[in-house]
């Protein structure tokens, strides 16, 4: 695994991605989402955001490979299109919630198989710092 700051391709694309879930309705969508796989009227039922503007941001979820779709019969499913995207999301309720759960996060985190955390030591004047 690449981390961002040794590539300037991969920050440029995580920053893409980030700005794909820098927007209100995208994020109540995918927080609805969470749940399962909903068509568009349970989900403008569930997050209020009304048939115009969900339609648009549910085709800016799917160009950005963030949601897929089902079609069965007339009706079009809409989920999370993978466990990458779907952690995205689970971050973002534990972290960015009224009383975020670090713990969780981490806990999600270490299951997808990251690195284990490096001690500080012999890290320089920053080398107090440790940010989460």
């Amino acid at each position: 695994m690449t981390a961002i700051f040794e590539s300037r391709d991969h920050a440029d694309a995580a920053t893409e991605k980030l700005k794909v879930f820098a927007q209100p309705q995208r994020l109540m969508i995918l927080s609805y989402l969470l749940r399962g796989e909903n068509t568009v009227s349970e989900i403008d039922a569930a997050t209020g955001i009304g048939q115009p503007a969900l339609s648009q941001q549910l085709a800016t979820l799917r160009r950005s490979e963030i949601v897929k779709t089902r079609r069965e019969g007339k009706q079009i499913w809409y989920g999370l299109a993978d466990d990458a995207s779907r952690l995205c999301v689970q971050t973002m309720e534990a972290l960015l919630i009224d009383k975020p759960d670090p713990q969780r996060v981490m806990e999600a985190a270490a299951s997808r198989g990251l690195p284990a955390e490096k001690p500080l030591t012999g890290a320089g004047a920053a080398g107090f710092a440790k940010i989460l």
